[in-house]
């Protein structure tokens, strides 16, 4: 049994359990011996960040320091990330801003004035001018958009180059800004360790025609947690083809993680163990809850959606990008890592009311499954949190809602494909090309706000680590039966019936646990050996 702080086993005078259903509260009694695991207390932000930026600037890993790099009459381009992280979009100066303005200082004290700036959205959503002006602040908005910051489309014709190709012919096709400048620079913000490295040029900056390469249901089915990037063959893949990048390109990396402060002082309860809740966070706790579960929809998102969280740098680094990610995954690990000892039967998680690919819309039913078989069944590394076979249960309503300009591709994908099949393979083999040059939805991609034609696919095979490995998936609190069905899973009115679902006919008690997240936690699971012949076990 483990001993850490974050790993918590009820018993029958625990409180209960108070978790995410979208963007309501959920109280669930959790049955004795349930271990419900939550994530570490935030570290400690850098006293002084922009002495931590100049510093990482000017003593890079294995790389000349950024002004070393310049020369004036030079072409820089600067690529930065995207909307789909920090989740909740964090409180102003973002840590993008922070890192652009030194950058931009550094480069005009030495002569370069041919500078673009590009949101690396490889097949995202463009970002809007309010979206983009919120990450990289007024002053540099104001001087730089639209002409030189803009967004990445990965469908423009004449804007797309090919960099080379792997030992395994994977072809690298990037943004032709960014292949003919005589300096790359990329502007990490990393929330998770499946971000970054070679990731951010190599698929931020990307085509259709790269993504394939690994965006594919082979690919997920061979990944054993996408947030390990030695089990996954995603990162594999990627970091081959960003190889082929840093070969041809001069690429300076600069990454910056933050902690997992997601809650402002008035809703830090939230991350909390209920059983450690002093009477006002109680108080607090309920309120909170009535007020969900009475207002309407729109005014029930603001309450979260409004209040952009409180996150702290935690650490910048700059220069080689494998040297630099090396550095940045150790601290997204110290972090997020939390030891658990032995796998669960049943894993109970709630589905919050936003994901990376959701920014200021709603949650929708394709998202809800990239979040549970996706994202919260890969948050561990060694083991899977959930045994072969088990099941997971999760909240949410899984309302057939869909946002009718970010999401439109989605609406098709999810009425008209998945009742034909649910097989990914079938879906990659049969649909998912022709569905990706569809000429409208290409259109809402590059002149409107809309997802690439491609996106729904790759974010079916997204679950499919977690289809493969898993027993079945419960649904509490869904609105309707027909959209649960239609992905496959089943649905209870509550934990308890779910429970007794997910025990079925069996006589032995089931182990239990309960990821409570967010904020983001990642489970260290550990799995005791097999005894050996003879040893008497």
């Amino acid at each position: 049994m483990s001993t850490h702080p974050c790993v918590v086993t009820l018993d029958k005078k625990s409180a209960p359990r108070v978790l995410f259903s979208g963007d309501r509260l959920v109280e669930v009694d959790l049955p004795a011996g349930t271990r419900v695991i939550y994530p570490k207390p935030p570290l400690a932000g850098l006293k002084d960040p922009d002495a931590a930026i100049r510093y990482a600037l000017t003593h890079p890993l294995n790389s000349p320091p950024l002004y070393a790099k310049l020369r004036p009459g030079m072409k820089v381009v600067i690529a930065i990330d995207d909307i789909s992280l920090p989740l909740p979009p964090m409180r102003r100066p973002d840590v993008r801003e922070r890192v652009l303005t030194h950058v931009l200082s550094t480069l005009s004290d030495h002569g370069v004035d041919d500078v673009e700036l590009i949101i690396a959205t490889s097949v995202h959503r463009r970002m809007t001018g309010p979206e983009i002006r919120h990450i990289v602040g007024d002053r540099i908005f104001d001087a730089y958009y639209p002409k030189r910051l803009y967004n990445h489309d990965a469908e423009d014709p004449k804007g797309m180059a090919l960099v080379g190709e792997t030992e395994l012919g994977e072809r690298v096709v990037l943004n032709k800004k960014a292949v003919e400048s005589d300096l790359l620079i990329y502007v990490n913000l990393n929330l998770v360790p499946m971000d970054g490295g070679h990731k951010s040029v190599a698929v931020g900056l990307c085509g259709y025609e790269s993504l394939r390469a690994h965006h594919n249901p082979k690919t997920m089915r061979n990944c054993h947690s996408y947030m390990d990037p030695t089990a996954s063959e995603l990162s594999t893949i990627v970091e081959r083809m960003g190889k082929v990048v840093n070969r041809a390109l001069d690429v300076f990396t600069i990454e910056t993680t933050i902690n997992n402060r997601m809650f402002d002082r008035p809703l830090s309860f939230l991350a909390k163990n209920e059983d450690e809740l002093s009477s006002a966070e109680r108080t607090a706790m309920s309120l909170l809850r009535f007020t969900l579960d009475k207002s309407p929809d729109a005014a029930r998102e603001a309450v979260f959606r409004n209040v952009p969280s409180p996150y702290e740098l935690t650490g910048v680094f700059a220069g080689e990008t494998e040297a630099v990610h090396r550095e940045t995954l150790k601290k997204c690990f110290e972090q997020y890592a939390v030891p658990v000892h032995g796998q669960a039967d049943v894993l109970v998680a709630g589905i919050p009311y936003i994901s990376p690919y959701n920014v200021n819309a709603y949650l929708n039913p394709l998202l809800v499954q990239v979040m549970a078989e996706g994202y919260l069944f890969n948050l561990y590394r060694g083991a899977p949190l959930v045994k072969k076979g088990g099941t997971m249960i999760v909240m949410h309503p899984m309302s057939d809602r869909f946002d009718q300009v970010q999401h439109a591709p989605y609406i098709d994908f999810v009425h008209r494909l998945l009742p034909e099949t649910r097989d990914a393979m079938e879906l990659h083999k049969r649909y998912e090309a022709k569905f990706a040059k569809n000429p409208t939805f290409l259109e809402l991609y590059r002149k409107g706000n809309a997802y690439h034609p491609a996106h729904p696919f790759f974010m079916w095979y997204w679950g499919e680590a977690g289809r493969q490995h898993l027993g079945r998936v419960i649904v509490v609190g869904a609105d309707n039966e027909y959209m649960p069905k239609l992905f496959g899973y089943e649905t209870a009115p509550n934990v308890t019936e779910a429970l007794q679902m997910a025990k079925g006919t069996s006589s032995r008690s089931l182990d239990v646990t309960c990821l409570h997240c967010p904020p983001i936690v990642m489970a260290d699971v550990s799995v005791p050996s097999p005894p050996t012949l003879g040893s008497g076990a």
